[in-house]
């Protein structure tokens, strides 16, 4: 049987005003017989009011030949320009009859939200998906202006803009929206396909939508955006703390409305990690952060500890090493709950109602390192088996930085402890100058380098000052460091040159990498400034290898950089260090440093140095207030490299303190020398080392003559000990033995080096200089 559709139009007094030819066909009625009549004159018996009500429903018809059909209608009524009702549309099929067209079953049984509005955004038709999505059958939306329909104002203004824009332009549309659904509480996603139709005549009659529901795609798009964030913002520094906010700071809100980071305790320190204990696990709060502002839901502190029982989840994720999943209602959540004092009263004083729990280890290179806990409260969507994976993941690219960040803390605190443990921890006072230091490691993650200053006693009261900077960082630098240290000492102790002394150096830098097998002899070096000050002469012999030249300041103010060769790095070999010397009032001050106070990414060497002139300048009442001063106004916000600064404020011996004696070279003039010692012992004051300093001066003025060549000199020093020096021209350095029975001579140098404290010799520029020291008699 043939299906037959009529449609006809009504106005709003109950007339005919227009009738298709499916009418026709149902009633046998033309359009000329019935526009213009009445239309309750066709029917055959009254309307049900039900029908009435619904604008839908059977009613019966009497034919043009008399008999009774029955037709199922459909009413829709058509608005005027003022909203009113102007008249209705009713459709009719025949009550009974076949089903709907194959159109109108795949337009009711789509699996997408369909819907059909007139040209002014009324609802005319709506499938299934539709009515679920709006969570009200299609009587409930008939007629009705859309946005009335709907709570989300938002959605609402952006669909009511496109659909107006189909009917204004003609042109389908397609947008997306993300909205909360009215019969649900997850946010949805849509695709919405906007088009418009038209009449067999091409006149635009409404709007037809088909939304799909891609909140699945848009959630999978989300949590891999969230990783692909996590890999560029956790873990952009090597510090555990910050790596932990990092993680909170990613994931609220986006992830969860709370989160929180606790560490055990060994992993802040430098322990190894303990043997797991099931009865209970104490963890340190990180960090925490929480969409309400201050964290006010926080039970426990940033820094303090809290124990958490076995069956709570933190500790259940932390000892089986897996996430947990718990939310309200489940006996050992409610339980844990209940039973935190703190956290029970947080959550009732702030109105914080925890519906969904999700705890994950912090799992990296077989280690568990503490736990991190996502929360929901204000986001009613509980945690499913899709966040539990982006957890992980998230998780554990966070435990991996932690990791990295406590591996780097303990290398950088044991290469730092070897570093404090090899630089000088006090330096002697010395009667040449008064020093002061500073040695400040670096905050970057290459780690602790292998910077190192020094300031060795010399005899005749000079002293020489040293620092260095060996290439690289870490442990092996920081060891690097400690031998070339303990061999500058070693050769200082020598008394050679500081030309000479940084030749030696230079080989042991060129030994030291043939040992440890490096192609590369740079790989091992380093740059060393090696300076000389004599208190006597005032003067200041400076060497360098590779090193930045030593800043003076003046008492009268003004700042220079020593004029000086620089010479080549150690370890690079074959090529001569130049020292350089100049002489210097007393009160001068000298500033040795490491290039990292000096040079930095944003500048160059010549500005870093005119920085450091200019900061010494600056008055300080001590010399370590000074070296503050210059670290505060010198050195970037962030240094990159370490710093090594070494002040020496200069001191100068008067004539007082010194006397000088040239003697010719006759065994006959020892008495008279003992003798001018002595005289100028009690000029002192120093009667009581007079006996002790004649048998010195007769043994070293004796082996002079006996041994060197002219010219000799005789030279005692007051200062902190009493110095005696004899020099002559031999460069032959003497030797301390022990004579046998029958030996005429030998021991003198034995008897010299059982009366002083210290003794020894050095090579000069015209041969040699024997001295020995001894204390001061007391007052």
């Amino acid at each position: 049987m043939e299906h037959v559709a009529a449609a006809a139009l009504v106005d709003a007094q109950g007339t005919v005003t227009g009738w298709s030819d499916g009418a026709r066909r149902l009633t046998g009625y033309a359009a000329e017989e019935v526009v213009g009549r009445a239309a309750r004159e066709l029917l055959a018996e009254d309307v049900p009011s039900e029908t009435v009500a619904a604008l839908t429903g059977t009613v019966v018809l009497r034919h043009r030949d008399g008999s009774p059909v029955a037709l199922a209608l459909r009413v829709s009524p058509v608005l005027g320009a003022d909203g009113e009702p102007d008249g209705f549309a009713v459709t009719a099929e025949r009550s009974g009859g076949p089903g709907p067209s194959l159109a109108a079953q795949a337009f009711e049984q789509a699996s997408m939200s369909m819907s059909v509005f007139d040209t002014r955004q009324h609802y005319l038709r709506l499938n299934d998906v539709a009515c679920q999505v709006m969570g009200v059958p299609e009587d409930a939306l008939l007629g009705r202006y859309y946005p009335d329909t709907v709570e989300d104002a938002d959605h609402s203004r952006g669909f009511l803009d496109h659909m107006r824009q189909v009917v204004e332009t003609g042109e389908p549309v397609h947008y997306e929206s993300f909205t909360r659904a009215p019969s649900g509480t997850r946010y949805h996603a849509w695709n919405l396909e906007m088009w418009p139709v038209r009449n067999p005549s091409g006149e635009l009659v409404g709007t037809a939508l088909a939304a799909f529901d891609s909140s699945e795609q848009h959630w999978a798009r989300q949590r891999l955006a969230l990783l692909n964030e996590a890999a560029a913002s956790i873990g952009t520094t090597l510090d555990v703390v910050r790596t932990a906010e990092e993680l909170v700071g990613l994931v609220v809100p986006r992830f969860a409305d709370f989160a929180s980071v606790d560490l055990l305790d060994w992993v802040l320190g430098a322990d190894e990690p303990p043997v797991a204990q099931r009865t209970g696990v104490v963890l340190r709060r990180v960090s925490h952060r929480s969409v309400t502002t201050g964290t006010p839901e926080a039970a426990v502190e940033l820094g303090e500890a809290d124990t958490y029982p076995p069956f709570s989840p933190p500790a259940r994720a932390l000892l089986d090493g897996r996430a947990v999943l718990s939310g309200a209602g489940e006996p050992e959540f409610d339980r844990w709950l209940s039973g935190h004092e703190a956290r029970g009263a947080k959550n009732r004083a702030y109105g914080v109602t925890i519906h969904s729990l999700l705890a994950v280890p912090l799992r990296a290179r077989g280690t568990t390192l503490g736990v991190a806990v996502f929360v929901r409260a204000v986001n009613p969507d509980p945690y499913a088996g899709d966040d539990v994976v982006l957890a992980e993941e998230l998780a554990s690219r966070a435990a991996v930085c932690v990791d990295n960040a406590r591996r780097f803390a303990r290398e950088r605190s044991t290469a730092l402890a070897l570093q404090h443990s090899l630089l000088p921890r006090g330096l002697p006072g010395q009667a040449a100058v008064e020093v002061a230091h500073r040695y400040l490691p670096s905050g970057a993650a290459a780690g602790i380098g292998g910077d190192w200053f020094d300031a060795i006693p010399l005899s005749g009261s000079r002293v020489a000052l040293v620092v260095g900077d060996v290439v690289g960082h870490g442990i092996q630098s920081s060891a690097t460091m400690g031998r070339l240290r303990t061999a500058v000492r070693t050769l200082a102790d020598v008394d050679l040159p500081p030309d000479e002394l940084l030749t030696h150096l230079d080989d042991l830098v060129t030994h030291l990498a043939t040992d440890e097998g490096t192609e590369d002899v740079a790989e091992l070096g380093a740059t060393c400034l090696y300076a000389v000050y004599d208190p006597v002469s005032r003067r200041l012999t400076v060497a360098g290898a590779g090193h930045p030249p030593p800043a003076v300041l003046l008492p009268d103010g003004t700042t220079r950089l020593v004029e000086m060769s620089a010479g080549p790095p150690l370890g690079v070999g074959g090529l001569p260090f130049e020292a350089s010397e100049l002489e210097l009032p007393e009160g001068s001050l000298i500033a040795l440093y490491t290039d990292g106070l000096i040079e930095g990414r944003d500048r160059d060497l010549d500005r870093g140095t005119a920085e450091l002139c200019r900061a010494l300048t600056v008055p300080a009442h001590s010399l370590d207030a000074l070296c503050d001063a210059v670290l505060k106004s010198v050195l970037p916000p962030q240094p990159t490299d370490d710093v090594a600064l070494l002040l020496a404020r200069t001191r100068a011996l008067g004539a007082d303190q010194v006397a000088t004696w040239d003697i010719p070279p006759d065994p006959e003039r020892v008495a008279a020398t003992r003798q001018y010692a002595t005289e100028q012992l009690t000029e002192w004051g120093l009667d009581e080392a007079a006996f002790v300093t004649e048998l010195v001066v007769s043994e070293l003025v004796t082996n002079a003559i006996r041994y060197g060549e002219p010219p000799i000199r005789l030279r005692l020093i007051r200062d902190r000990t009493l110095i005696c020096e004899v020099s002559d021209g031999s460069s032959t350095s003497p030797h301390l033995r022990r004579a046998h029975v029958f030996d005429e001579g030998g021991r003198g140098l034995l008897l010299v080096a059982q009366l002083t404290e210290r003794w020894g010799s050095r090579q000069t520029v015209n041969g040699k200089t024997i001295w020995a020291e001894q204390p001061l008699p007391p007052g």
